[in-house]
């Protein structure tokens, strides 16, 4: 049976292997119920053996020992972003044992992983869970029927929340770390494949029934600091190789150079400057592409020239705010993610910048979280309708090709939302009647920024006025769209069947959308 739910999106009540479903209501209109899940107590293995009990050999040793059998669920992080190795090297033992109808439940998936192309089409993997998904694996699982069930895309608080709800249970917990003792304290900031923060990983560390630490760097007891810590831990084992650390480099980290963007980036700031947010103390997260680090420099040259200095900055961290850090523009930095080498030098080096959990990142059920706390937040879009509804999951063509995020987190709980795209990409308006995939409901959108005009949500008035008052010229949501079409036409709708390919979950667990097959 569907149902319509808050954004008028027709959802699913209940589906066959997942249960009975909720339709998304509003950003806080669902209530939290139950508990923590609480992982079980087990005698640690190496108990009056010494510690090397706990260090193992092989993968296969810890697979076995980690007593993981067909219809369980494992799970990943993807600090080390398209340069992961763990969870291809894992998968691939696991199906050398036998072992099958697994639900893999990945903080996210990267190009890299369509080596599990294969383990899915066998059966090895059934059910995925996850934040996002790329490539060609995005693509094969848009197009073909491989799964017993939709894939579910959380965001990373929803995830968070999920897990320490119990609605996602982890059975074994993978978790690769640049170093590493043999009792399983583990960190991302040393070794040859460091990768930064843990913040992903945290929470399955917590909640997963097993814990396996997966590492190339064995140090010496205790290897500090500790992000993850032998109490979480069950097992260690050492590979040749767990990871890459320039494939955590995967997509823009540098300022755009790109005239349009930097006009965008240009009339984004003038937006900050105007809305009363851009003050002494604010708190401040840019995304990782060009022109959000664009306004990035020009907040930190209007900064420089007012003696304006900012609180904390929050969220994935690059280099460039990782500099602003370095010289005292901002107080500290909260990180769930590197985004570059040289923000994990700045994690290794500098003790005010830190790591934290996806939850304390962006649960909406714990007791405070910095997504609720943040003033201005920098957004991408791949679509925005004319509701501001944005969507970054899925492309013009209908096919997965990006993640949940944080998106919906931060734009929930923070001051100033603002989404900053061309309103032309490729040859599709980025500003449509209604986006194929609603990821952040448009109550939570302050403004979109585009290089060809400004629109403010009607809902913010005041907003707008402040806008008007500093200069700044504003257009409906609306003129923007025909500005657009004028340039490409109206895109044909796309042609999809009935069958639910994804299931969209909004960070509180009920559902905001769905992914439907292409034809």
């Amino acid at each position: 049976m569907m149902v319509t739910n808050k954004v008028g999106r027709s959802v699913p009540s209940f589906i066959e292997n997942l249960g009975e479903l909720k339709p998304y209501a509003g950003v806080f209109a669902t209530p939290p119920t139950g508990a923590h899940y609480a992982p079980p107590i087990r005698r640690h293995l190496g108990i009056g053996m010494g510690a090397g009990k706990k260090f193992l050999a092989s993968l296969r040793e810890a697979i076995l020992a980690s007593g993981l059998k067909s219809g369980m669920t494992i799970s990943f992080h993807h600090h080390f972003r398209n340069g992961d190795m763990l969870v291809n090297m894992v998968v691939d033992e696991i199906a050398a044992l036998g072992i099958k109808d697994l639900t893999l439940a990945p903080s996210s998936l990267q190009n890299i992983h369509q080596a599990l192309i294969p383990h899915i089409r066998s059966g090895v993997i059934t059910a995925i869970t996850t934040s996002g998904l790329r490539g060609e694996l995005a693509e094969v699982l848009t197009r073909e029927s491989l799964l017993k069930s939709p894939v579910v895309i959380r965001s990373h608080g929803g995830r968070a929340r999920a897990i320490e709800a119990g609605e996602l249970k982890i059975d074994v917990a993978f978790l690769g770390a640049s170093s590493a003792d043999v009792y399983g304290n583990m960190n991302g900031i040393h070794g040859p494949a460091a990768c930064g923060s843990l913040g992903y990983a945290m929470v399955d560390a917590q909640y997963a029934d097993f814990v396996v630490g997966i590492t190339d760097n064995i140090v010496p007891y205790p290897a500090l600091p500790i992000s993850i810590p032998q109490t979480q831990v069950d097992l260690v084992v050492k590979v040749d190789k767990v990871g890459d650390p320039k494939g955590i480099m995967t997509g823009a980290t540098r300022i755009t150079r790109d005239p349009l963007e930097l006009h965008i980036a240009a009339q984004a700031m003038r937006v900050i400057e105007a809305s009363g947010y851009f003050r002494e103390g604010f708190s401040f997260q840019a995304g990782t592409g060009g022109a959000s680090l664009a306004v990035a420099k020009l907040l930190k040259e209007s900064m420089a020239e007012t003696g304006l200095r900012g609180g904390f900055c929050t969220g994935g961290s690059t280099g460039y705010i990782c500099e602003m850090l370095q010289e005292g523009y901002f107080s500290a930095i909260l990180d769930t993610q590197c985004f570059d080498l040289a923000a994990v030098e700045s994690l290794r080096t500098n003790p005010r910048h830190v790591e934290m959990s996806a939850s304390y990142y962006a649960n909406i059920h714990a007791k405070a979280c910095t997504a609720h706390i943040t003033d201005i937040m920098m957004l991408a879009a791949t679509e925005i309708d004319t509701a501001f509804n944005v969507n970054v999951l899925t492309g013009s063509d209908g096919i997965m090709m990006g993640a949940s995020g944080g998106h919906s987190d931060t734009a929930a709980g923070t001051k100033l939302r603002l989404v900053t795209a061309p309103l032309i990409r490729g040859r599709f308006p980025i500003v449509v009647d209604s986006v194929h995939t609603v990821i952040t409901p448009g109550e939570c959108i302050d403004v979109l920024v585009t290089e060809r005009g400004i629109a403010v949500n009607p809902a913010q008035k005041t907003l707008k006025e402040q806008l008007n008052d500093f200069g700044i010229e504003t257009v409906s949501i609306e003129e923007l769209q025909w500005r657009a079409e004028k340039l490409t036409g109206k895109p044909e709708p796309l042609a999809q069947s009935e069958e639910l390919v994804a299931l969209v979950e909004y960070r509180d667990g009920t559902l905001i959308d769905v992914v439907r097959r292409i034809l």
